[in-house]
């Protein structure tokens, strides 16, 4: 089920939440909602479960009006970051809730929690209390919960957000195959962008209520639609009046590019990070463990600075600089 926004606005006292936002959200899409704390990314979220009313513009689910559709009619599952679990209610029943208040044969009732406890992996655990329960299958129980009622779409507001590196990261992989395998319509929130760029079909980049660009996560990382969209999505670093990630800097010893001298080098894990002084600019260049032994880089050592070009379809593989210039709508416009 597809889901369309269309230039909705969200004000709330003086502060303007949503300013003429529009989004598509395909059928059978995992589609990623991300930007900084404040963008309005969880307000968009909310207008689209009808737990909020747009002042003005529409929402349509499945092609057909949904603004003003009460929320239980919009036929949505919705997965808050705190779990939202009925704390005295056990596994089990927690997953059942939706069906018994909707009064499902207890047959049904039963076969349908055994499917998605053994779906989350908590079949072992259905006896158990939330509080019972680490944070990942807290939240793993959340979407069991979530998807019982079979929604046409669901919705996560920032999912991972309360856990810990390790299970987030887990977790993420874990959202992906489960997405493969029931295929429901799925937008969720996050303003991690290794999150999102990880796990998603399509990414949503919002900012100060406005969307900033929308596609693919490769598309948004090489070819980023505006400054704040690049710097979000990654590293960036500017050589000379170019901004470039840091990665599509090549450093030679021939002298050919912008000259300049190793002020430090760091190792992160497999990473390499040389910050090199060009007359006054610092720019930071990452390269393999491998790459920075060929070149013995060292600090005090005289290098020079290529940024290689990307997304030229002329020249596969290659990488080119990014500039900003300024667009009809004075917004920062990047040409590759």
């Amino acid at each position: 089920m597809s889901i369309q926004v269309r230039a909705v606005r969200k004000r709330f006292g003086a502060f303007t939440a949503l300013d003429d936002v529009s989004v598509d959200v395909p059928t059978g899409g995992l589609t990623a909602l991300l930007g900084p704390s404040g963008g309005g990314k969880s307000t968009l979220l909310r207008v689209i479960a009808g737990l909020e009313t747009p002042d003005g513009g529409e929402v349509l689910i499945d092609g057909l009006p949904a603004t003003h559709l009460p929320v239980r009619e919009r036929d949505v599952g919705f997965v808050f970051q705190h779990y939202a679990a009925f704390k005295h209610l056990t596994v089990y029943r927690n997953v059942a809730f939706g069906l018994e208040i909707r009064r499902r044969p207890a047959g049904e009732i039963r076969d349908r929690v055994g499917e998605l406890l053994r779906l989350v992996r908590l079949e072992q655990f259905a006896d158990r209390l939330p509080a019972q329960l680490s944070g990942g299958q807290r939240q793993r129980m959340a979407l069991a919960r979530a998807l019982a009622v079979e929604p046409r779409v669901l919705l996560l507001d920032e999912p991972f957000g309360a856990l810990d590196a390790q299970v987030r990261k887990e977790l993420r992989e874990w959202l992906r195959r489960l997405h493969d395998e029931v295929r429901v319509t799925t937008v969720f929130v996050t303003h991690d962008q290794e999150e999102a760029l990880e796990v998603a079909d399509e990414i949503v980049v919002v900012n100060q209520g406005r969307v900033e660009q929308t596609g693919p996560p490769d598309e948004l990382y090489d070819r980023p639609a505006t400054e704040f969209v690049m710097r979000f999505l990654g590293p960036t670093t500017r050589l000379g009046d170019a901004l470039v990630r840091p990665h599509d800097i090549d450093v030679r010893l021939d002298g050919v590019g912008v000259p300049g001298r190793v002020d430090r080098l760091s190792r992160v894990g497999f990473e390499v990070r040389a910050h090199v002084d060009c007359d006054g600019q610092q720019v930071m260049v990452t390269l393999d463990r491998t790459r920075a032994a060929a070149l013995d880089l060292a600090p005090g050592r005289a290098v020079s600075l290529v940024a290689t070009s990307i997304g030229d379809p002329a020249r596969p593989g290659t990488t080119r600089p990014i500039s900003a210039g300024t667009g009809a709508s004075g917004a920062a416009e990047f040409h590759p």
